[in-house]
């Protein structure tokens, strides 16, 4: 693979000495923003990033700062599974190269799969990165950010097992109504297509007493929604001797006072047992969605990609799922063009996909990962057969999405207010969130909710930001004096979809005039995100424990703190 053309390394050395106004410089902290490049697991790997550095003194810099790179620090946390990752990296090292040039002091570092994978070659590469720090040490960043500042000279650190368990480190979440809960780190599959493995470890899972206890204080801290978080989560508890845990955790997730909705990704289909549907069915707050990775429907493809399962029985786990929830929506992963498929391989993945109906899929294009399996294998195909395979792929998909979209047309759900909106939200006049089957669902409110009935008026969801700009936001009024038909971010509403799409659903019930058309419920969650918009405005205190170590977990040692520079 090709990398992409650098700038020259930005000259600071020339630059005038830093006065009282330059940015970065005076008795304030330093800020910092992380961005996320990957999956869930990275999103959660990022807020104990940003935990750690608010731990150490370090500020989060403001949304318009974030958006320009504007920060003292930025940190970039990587994915390798996919060949562009490398240029997703050294594309934003490149634009940063020139904020950094006219920002004295500002450091650059770099972190996950990737900085794991390639360790000093980044520095190489971009000699204005400052700091490299792996998957096995997240807990390193501001000590090394700290030496790297002090010496002048980049820090390069790269653990080759894991030195804290991340979920032990201080957390900074991303929204006060749902969050990530890592049950296990690493994997123990050998995939011939996944680098993972190599990159993260084998799995390591979590005591069930301690997920629980951080689980607890979410919900503590205004949460109803958790996902639980794994590479394979279903093999959770091998590693202590007892194969029924995951069962076992889900089900007592059901018993925690206060959660409304449990989520989990990705479970294996090899390791998918009948116990695990058993608790799925049978706890109330676990929701009715399933993601399971498929990849391939050719029996001697899933054989070369070392997936211990077939296609017969993947179809029979969907079947059980399905008939002990009957509402599931089941997503999947599948990839196209692996080493040496055929066109009869790839007829088999479509007869799959056809009889799984699944609501909606990760469809990708097979990409060489350099020090995998699959990287070396003959019968690597023209780019121009995997393209035309994946247009199939993707045509039948989206006829699927859209077919299973439309059988909840008339459906009433309840939907958990989203924080953000959808790109169309301000021109339709809707609010987002998620269903308990975790489709995305945009709706409708009734006529005046927020203000008066005009929609350019200031409070109607074309008017109002994600964000509250100020404390007069009609969603931070306080409890008695709440727009009865305007929900926060957090609360539940119920509605009835109306019409479909693909990949989202529509719900005007609200302004359609039929009955029971549209409800709001006050919710924990709610309150939450009031009492941290209040608090960012400067208008209370927000109690909601960010940057602070999950429950039980060790007291981190050995991190900087900052004072005025």
């Amino acid at each position: 693979m090709s990398t992409p053309t650098l700038p020259a390394s930005p000259d600071t050395t020339a630059a005038e000495p830093a006065d009282a106004t330059a940015p970065g410089v005076g008795p304030e902290p330093r800020t910092y923003l992380v961005r996320t490049l990957g999956c869930q697991m990275n999103v959660h790997d990022s807020e104990h990033m940003a935990g750690m550095l608010e731990q150490a003194g370090y500020t989060r810099a403001s949304g318009e700062d974030e958006a320009n790179g504007q920060a003292d620090v930025v940190v970039i946390n990587t994915c390798a599974v996919r060949e562009n990752a490398a240029t997703r990296l050294y594309g934003n090292l490149g634009q940063l190269a020139g904020i950094k040039s006219r920002r004295p002091g500002m450091q650059i570092a770099v972190g996950g799969c990737l900085a794991q994978k390639d360790r000093g070659t980044i520095v190489e590469k971009a000699p204005w990165v400052d700091v490299v720090f792996g998957t096995h040490n997240l807990d390193a960043l501001p000590v090394l950010l700290e030496r790297a500042r002090h010496n002048e000279e980049a820090e390069v650190e790269i653990a080759e097992s894991l030195q804290v368990f991340p979920s032990t480190l201080p957390t900074r979440r991303e929204s006060v109504y749902a969050g990530w809960v890592s049950i296990s780190v690493g994997c123990n599959n050998t995939c011939t297509f996944c680098i993972v493995p190599h990159l993260r470890g084998k799995e390591r899972d979590r005591r069930p007493g301690e997920i629980l206890a951080e689980v607890e204080a979410l919900v503590a801290a205004g949460a109803v929604e958790v996902t639980l978080l794994g590479q394979n989560v279903n093999s959770y508890g091998v590693e202590f001797g007892d194969r029924g845990a995951f069962a076992k955790l889900l089900r007592a997730c059901g018993r925690i006072e206060g959660l409304e909705r449990v989520r989990f990704t990705s479970p294996h289909p090899a390791a998918f047992t009948d116990d695990v549907i058993e608790a799925m069915a049978a706890t109330p707050n676990v929701m009715p969605q399933l993601h399971m990775p498929l990849q391939s429907g050719s029996d001697r493809v899933l054989r070369a990609m070392r997936r211990s399962y077939r296609s017969a029985k993947f179809l029979g786990i969907l079947d059980r799922v399905r008939a002990a929830i009957p509402d599931a929506a089941i997503t999947t992963d599948i990839i196209v063009g692996f080493p040496g498929e055929t066109e009869e391989d790839f007829a088999e993945t479509l007869r799959v996909v056809e009889e799984s109906r699944f609501s909606s899929a990760f469809m990708f294009q097979y990409s060489q990962r350099p020090g995998t399996p699959a990287a070396t294998m003959e019968g690597q195909l023209p780019k121009e057969v995997v393209q035309e395979r994946f247009e199939r792929l993707l045509a039948l998909q989206e006829r699927i999405s859209a077919e299973e979209s439309r059988a909840q047309v008339g459906r009433t759900l309840e939907v958990l207010v989203a924080e953000g909106s959808g790109r169309k939200d301000g021109a339709t006049h809707r609010l987002s969130g998620r269903a308990r089957d975790n489709r995305l669902v945009h709706f409708a409110l009734p006529g005046g909710a927020g203000a008066d009935a005009d929609p350019g008026a200031p409070g109607t969801p074309a008017n109002l930001p994600s964000e509250p700009a100020g404390l007069d936001d009609p969603r931070l009024a306080d409890a008695a004096d709440l727009d009865p038909d305007l929900p926060r971010p957090g609360d539940m509403v119920t509605v009835t979809v109306t019409h479909a799409a693909p990949h989202h659903l529509i719900a005007d019930s609200a302004t359609d005039g039929r009955a029971a058309g549209f409800a709001v419920r006050r919710t924990r969650s709610g309150d939450a995100w009031a009492a941290r918009e209040k608090a960012r405005l400067g208008g209370g205190d927000d109690h909601h424990g960010h940057g602070t170590p999950a429950p039980d977990g060790p007291v981190v040692l050995g991190m900087p703190t900052l004072g005025p520079r």
